[in-house]
């Protein structure tokens, strides 16, 4: 099977370019090809953009365990109607992801369910390095440095030590430190107010485990990821950090902040938690000179009657991966910065951090991960619209300049306009990860 897109800017390594991409067998077969070559099928591309397929690095499907929250084949869908063509999925599902039998399961369940591409991290625990030292299959080590599900929270620093100095994949963590939450939690006593949510999990919880993971990273010379940085305080710790250390933003600590708990309340409700419009403005400036790597989303989502329940009953989460895309493209649009910005932060450099093989660029050879973007297209966001689940949105009402409108997987159109082809299925991501020991920056 083979498919000819012609007539689009295409965002190609050097830079955008008007040329034809053909694909064939799932690759990018291509670029530019001779006016004979020809294809099984031809797409005009007239007026858009060809761009690579979203990898987005962050993301909770709640499977198994949490169906009515949502699956891999829901979230999968999710994300293809927003142009990620593949997904890192989070350990704390239930039953955890903390051993190569439990990844193999995950690993069963996509290769079932999922409609784009899809990888799972394992998760640490207390009690198992020996897992975390063979396992494989998997982009890196995830460790909560806070409240987590079941027996997830690694808080200990003689656990902590372990896992850095004798696990060799790249770890990841969850920074907010659970010692300064245990005191912030007795200070403010008995509450309903969500706004506590931000000052139960402050600017120092953040900071005290962002510091510590740093620390230990340095010291043991291992790969290092830091997830959804969410404060302007822990920007100085990531300046001074050394190449092997790396950081992302997610769209909620970018867009909103305190003063939005006001008309929003739980449904901004995250952890880490939103902080201060002040926040907000230092982020986008280290994801613009380069202090933070990479943009993903957290989604994690929760059914709205259990968003509605009030705090701190309710659950931390929300639904991002199908409007990430069209947020950045909004962006683009109001001349915040350019689309090729968007294809370093949400494509290229999630493969060089997580070594994903032969994804996030548009390359001959390359898998044909792609997603066509027509920068104009206007479009609110609806509730009632929403593809994952849950079926709502914290940016509900929202009208977006820039939206996705056909997404490709392996070479496949898996969705077009707002319609699914069923019989499309991702495949496994394949990885040639970074290890301990390793003092180069994945950027090199």
């Amino acid at each position: 099977m083979s498919t000819r897109i012609r007539h689009a800017t295409v965002m190609l390594p050097e830079g955008p370019a008007d040329v034809d991409v053909l694909v064939a067998d799932g690759r990018i077969a291509a670029i530019d090809p001779a006016a004979s070559s020809t294809a099984d099928h031809e797409v005009d591309a007239r007026g858009m953009t060809l761009m690579p397929g979203v990898i987005d690095d962050q993301v909770h499907f709640r499977d198994p365990g949490m169906p009515w929250k949502e699956d891999l084949h829901t979230g999968s869908r999710a994300a293809a109607a927003g142009g990620v063509t593949t997904f890192l999925e989070m350990p704390n599902t239930n039953p955890t992801t903390t051993s190569q039998a439990r990844l193999e399961e995950k690993l069963a369940l996509g290769r079932a369910k999922s409609v784009v591409n899809y990888g799972f991290y394992i998760g640490a625990t207390p009690e198992n390095i020996e897992e975390l030292r063979h396992a494989h299959r998997t982009p890196g080590i995830k460790i909560f440095i806070g409240s987590s599900t079941g027996d997830l929270l690694v808080d200990e620093q003689a656990a902590l030590e372990r896992i850095f100095a004798e696990a060799t994949l790249p770890i990841t963590a969850h920074c907010e430190d659970e010692a300064t939450i245990r005191r912030n939690r007795e200070r403010i006593g008995e509450s309903d107010d969500v706004r506590d949510h931000s000052r139960l999990r402050d600017v120092e919880a953040a900071v005290v485990a962002t510091r510590r993971a740093v620390a230990l990273a340095e010291a043991h010379t291992h790969p290092f990821h830091v997830l959804h940085v969410s404060t302007a305080a822990e920007l100085e710790i990531l300046r001074a950090a050394p190449p092997w250390v790396t950081s992302e933003v997610c769209l909620h600590h970018l867009f909103f902040h305190v003063g939005d708990y006001a008309r929003l309340g739980t449904r901004i409700q995250m952890n880490p938690s939103v902080k201060e419009r002040s926040d907000n403005e230092a982020l986008w400036g280290a994801l613009l000179d380069g202090t933070i790597d990479l943009v993903a989303t957290d989604h994690a989502p929760h059914t709205l009657e259990e968003k509605a329940r009030p705090w701190p009953a309710s659950p931390s989460g929300l639904p991002a991966v199908e409007n990430s895309l069209a947020l950045m493209l909004h962006e683009v649009n109001r001349g915040r910065f350019s689309l090729a910005q968007v294809v370093t932060w949400m494509c290229e450099r999630p493969a060089q951090v997580w070594g994903i093989r032969n994804k996030g660029y548009i390359r001959e050879g390359f898998d044909a991960d792609l997603v066509l973007v027509d920068l104009g297209r206007e479009r609110t966001i609806r509730d009632e619209e929403q593809v994952t689940k849950t079926k709502w949105s914290p940016w509900h009402g929202e009208t977006l300049r820039g939206w996705p409108v056909r997404t490709w997987v392996m070479g496949r159109e898996v969705w077009r306009d707002g319609v699914f082809d069923p019989s499309v299925r991702g495949e496994e991501t394949l990885f040639t990860p970074r290890r301990r020991g390793d003092l180069s920056s994945p950027f090199a």
